[in-house]
């Protein structure tokens, strides 16, 4: 990964093909789903939604991995993020203050912190290994948004806050404060970056690097539809310690 924390990979036939043959399998799931739409039917939000094979393999077509600078890995089923357009809008599962960091700061966050308890405080939870995107579709609007080199800032903020603590315990260690903080300096030091992207390309993200989703703007018409992979590491060590 470079210092950027971001990579964009493609265009490659192999990522392609798999798109291409990924695009009618993920169509079938959305719009059978029982998972909730949010922000005013305008998110689908698609968790484990495609049911490809821990290959990556889907629709009898193999995973891209010769295109990628990546190891194989055992995936899940990918993430099928779908953005409409009008993307936010407020809803009844959301406060108006989230909602209002969604407009303003495209919703941004890393990726494995989970709310938990009532107060939902801020744990390591999902350790994962890279955040992968391949669009199914060509629609540009409602990118993914990156803060480039913000990965420096949050392994710095959170081997702050977990030092004093047994490694063993790292996952249920509060880091709320600490992240907010410091996403708080990402914002005031690192370039927010679109990164709209096409069949036939991925995106590779650092799994520490603060990313989130600009609002749709423009006259594109249909479903943006992204699959996402992020593989899961055993530890939070790793997900902190490892490039």
């Amino acid at each position: 990964m470079t210092d950027s924390g971001w990579r964009r990979l493609g265009p490659d036939p192999a990522i392609a093909v798999w798109a291409r043959a990924a695009l009618p399998v993920a169509e079938q799931q959305i719009a059978t789903s029982t998972q909730p739409w949010r922000c005013g039917g305008t998110w689908f939000v698609g968790v484990d939604a495609l049911p490809n094979g821990p290959d990556g393999a889907v629709a009898g077509v193999v995973f891209p991995w010769s295109a990628l600078p990546l190891a194989p890995l055992a995936l899940h089923p990918a993430q099928l993020s779908v953005i409409r357009p009008g993307y936010p809008q407020p809803s009844l599962d959301e406060s108006p203050a989230a909602f209002a960091f969604r407009q303003s700061r495209d919703a941004a966050h890393l990726d494995g912190l989970l709310p938990v308890g009532p107060d939902r405080r801020r744990m390591i939870r999902e350790p994962h290994a890279w955040i992968l995107g391949l669009p199914l579709t060509d629609i540009r609007a409602a990118p993914l948004v990156v803060w480039e080199g913000s990965h420096r800032i949050m392994a710095a903020a959170l081997h702050a806050a977990l030092r004093p603590h047994p490694v063993a315990h790292w996952h249920e260690i509060d880091i709320t404060d600490a992240y907010q903080s410091a996403r708080a300096l990402v914002f005031a030091h690192c370039k927010r970056l679109e990164l709209p992207a096409k069949v036939g390309e991925a995106t590779l993200l650092h799994r520490l690097t603060v990313h989130g989703v600009a609002p749709w703007r423009g006259e594109d018409q249909g479903d943006r539809i992204i699959a996402y992979f992020r593989p899961m590491l055993t530890n939070v060590v790793d997900w902190i310690d490892s490039p």
